[in-house]
């Protein structure tokens, strides 16, 4: 193993997070190579800095005039577009990120919590973490109705076990006694789960009670000596339309809870701040008793994986979010009219749904939140999928031949209507 992945380990021996570390996990670290060494010389290399290999001139990188000059004038510097971005993402943006985080999630208040490191993407993030803290012989615990990356990413790319638990109690409601009841059954007594509310493809997201009764079971778990990785896939986190709806994200929950618990924040600009081909994803880590040391050390074991697979994320993009965030002056207005029309969208679905109560070719899960809804199928989905398609030219998606997925987040509140009663209609021809 390497000196400098040997130094990191003995730095995390004996807390949460070397008791989750993967063989790659174990091995991996951040080298003091050309990324390193460059971000050095950039400190001290006043008279020359022949490290890096981009090329400049006046102190400024070269570029295409073609690009730049789509911009407006003087609206960035070429090396705001141009350069590598750092590693772990825009200093000045991974700060802003955090701010933020702790005045949508007022409870972070005076936690201890890593620096969020920038990825490419929601799912590069997963992507990492599952090479990071999930290898074969590890379990991976999600609800029956999640999205399919997790499956692609942590089964079929790491190997990992995955166990599924039923997301609805009889109720309605989010499943707490299935949850604990799939961890308990774990032989090691040790977890990976990855929770994603708002979800994907539900739409569904625990009330404040059942996120406070969430985090009391994986605390009362961690109590009896269960080590636990909590991932929060917040995605659509912001797009909360129903009052008793929790707010907060379970990171906040959890990031101090207990010292056998890893709480892990997954989150991107892509949904909360509508910049979907940006690509720009964060990774927050929180654990009782973790101290900058550990998460210096956790950090470099990130910006490694970073290095060894994309080298550094997007630096436009990074660019551009920042001087949204700190300049744009229709930054935070356009972003609570985006979720305002999703609302009215959702209530618009709310009612139309009304006078299918009782149908049950479709029934709808619950849902509160974010972009989708989810109904239950009798028949195949699959069956019913491609005959919207090749029929009334209306897509949607199936999931496991038993679920049909709606995004509404892209259907005008005036054709809502129509969607929904030419999906019932399909569903009477389809199976018959």
């Amino acid at each position: 193993m390497h000196a400098l992945a040997t130094e990191l380990n003995e730095t995390l021996q004996n807390t949460i997070v070397d008791a989750m570390l993967s063989d790659v996990g174990q091995r991996m670290f951040f080298p003091k190579g050309i990324v390193a060494q460059s971000a050095e010389a950039g400190q001290k290399a006043t008279r020359f800095n022949a490290t890096i290999g981009m090329a400049t001139s006046n102190g400024q990188p070269m570029y295409l005039s073609d690009i730049y000059n789509k911009f407006a004038e003087n609206s960035f510097k070429p090396s705001e577009l141009f350069s590598y971005a750092p590693g772990g993402g825009d200093q000045q943006l991974r700060a802003l990120w955090k701010t933020q985080m702790l005045v949508k999630n007022p409870s972070l208040a005076g936690k201890s919590i890593s620096l969020p490191i920038v990825t490419s993407g929601l799912t590069h993030g997963l992507s990492m973490l599952a090479q990071l803290f999930s290898q074969e012989g590890d379990t991976l615990v999600i609800p029956d109705l999640a999205w399919d990356n997790y499956e692609l990413i942590f089964k079929y790319q790491v190997n990992s076990d995955v166990l599924t638990f039923p997301l609805y109690n009889s109720e309605g409601g989010f499943n707490v006694a299935g949850l604990r009841k799939a961890l308990l059954s774990i032989a090691d007594k040790k977890a990976r789960l990855l929770l994603n509310f708002p979800n994907n493809p539900t739409g569904y997201t625990p009330s404040k009670t059942e996120m406070a009764a969430i985090a009391d079971a994986l605390v009362e778990l961690a109590g009896l000596g269960m080590k636990l990785m909590v991932i929060s896939d917040d995605a659509y986190y912001g797009l909360f339309f129903e009052q008793e709806t929790a707010t907060q994200s379970l990171f906040s929950y959890l990031c101090d809870a207990h010292p056998n618990i890893f709480a892990v924040k997954c989150d991107a600009a892509t949904k909360e701040d509508m910049v979907w081909g940006f690509r720009i994803g964060f990774i927050t880590y929180g654990s009782k008793g973790l101290t900058e040391a550990h998460y210096d050390a956790l950090n470099k074991k990130t910006l490694g994986i970073i290095r060894s697979t994309v080298s550094n994320c997007d630096k436009p993009g990074q660019s551009l979010l920042l001087k949204a965030m700190q300049e744009g002056k229709r930054y935070q207005a356009d972003k609570l009219a985006a979720c305002e029309e999703m609302e009215k969208r959702y209530r618009i679905l709310k009612e139309v749904l009304k006078k299918y109560e009782g149908n049950t070719l479709l029934t709808p899960y619950p849902f509160n939140s974010g972009y989708f809804m989810a109904f239950k199928t009798k028949g195949s989905a699959e069956a019913l999928r491609r005959h919207l398609l090749d029929n009334y030219q209306i897509g949607c998606i199936n999931i496991a031949d038993v679920t049909l997925r709606l995004a509404y987040c892209s259907v005008e509140c005036d054709k809502i209507a129509e969607l929904v009663d030419l999906v019932y209609q399909a569903a009477g021809e389809a199976w018959n």
